[in-house]
This record gives C-alpha cells, structure tokens and sequence, in this order.
C-alpha cells in the first residue's frame, strides 16, 4: 500500500495493489502476497445448499405435499425449486467443499442448474475433486 499527498495538499491518493477474480459471476478483490486476509467465500451456493435441505425437511415431514406448494408458499417459481432441490443430492465431501468456500471455480449456480450424475463418483470426476477410497 502507498499513500501520497498531491501537490495542492489537500487531496490524498492511496495506492493499494490488488487482483480481481472472477468466481460465481461475481468479482473478488485478491490481497497481495504476505497480508493475512482470509481468501473471498462465495456464500450464494453455501446458501443454496442449505436452502435446498430446509426444503427438504419441509417435503419429507409434510409441512409442504409437493413442490408446487412449497414453491407457492416461497414465492418462487417451481422449475427454481426443483433445481435447488437436486443440490440435496451432492456428495457430502462436495457439500462440505461448498460450505466451506473450498469448490473449484467451475462449481458456480450456474454449472449446477445444469444437469449433473447421480453417482458421486462421477460428480466428484466431472468436477475435479478426488476420488474417496
């Protein structure tokens, strides 16, 4: 970081050296090297998953009979529901990364309202995480 006085004295400029990252849609502004920030976390898919559990619970325990009403009962459309739902079927080490702020950059909302295996073997290749043993 570097500050400086202009010449008339009154104004005072503050250079601070920073990258920008593209993660989720959004950008994230990168520390340089040597401070002790933490790295940025994407909360929106950490939201999402939570999201999609209360769900759930909500279909399981009958509080909502389907996913029309519980879309009713949110607000919300019901195809966006029923994408968010299918995040409950993620391997939990894929979940964790998620919470965490952890996941690869290619794991966004974006790629997951895509169509994504049932396995989580292959969901665990198709995004890059290793393999359990």
């Amino acid at each position: 970081m570097k500050a400086e006085l202009r010449k008339d004295g009154k104004i005072i400029v503050v250079t601070i050296p920073m990258a920008l990252k593209r993660r989720g849609g959004r950008k994230w502004i990168i520390a340089p090297e040597g401070m002790d920030d933490a790295p940025p976390r994407e909360e929106t898919l950490a939201k999402l998953v939570a999201k999609a559990h209360k769900w759930l619970k909500m279909l399981e325990s009958g509080k909502s009979p389907s996913v029309r009403a519980l879309a009713d009962q949110e607000g919300l459309d019901e195809s966006y529901v029923a994408r968010v739902l299918r995040l409950t079927l993620l391997a939990p080490d894929i979940v964790a990364a998620i919470i965490d702020g952890q996941q690869p950059d290619i794991l966004t909302w974006r790629e997951l309202r895509k169509p994504f295996p049932i396995l989580w073997t292959e969901q665990r290749e198709m995004w890059g995480f290793p393999p359990v043993s």
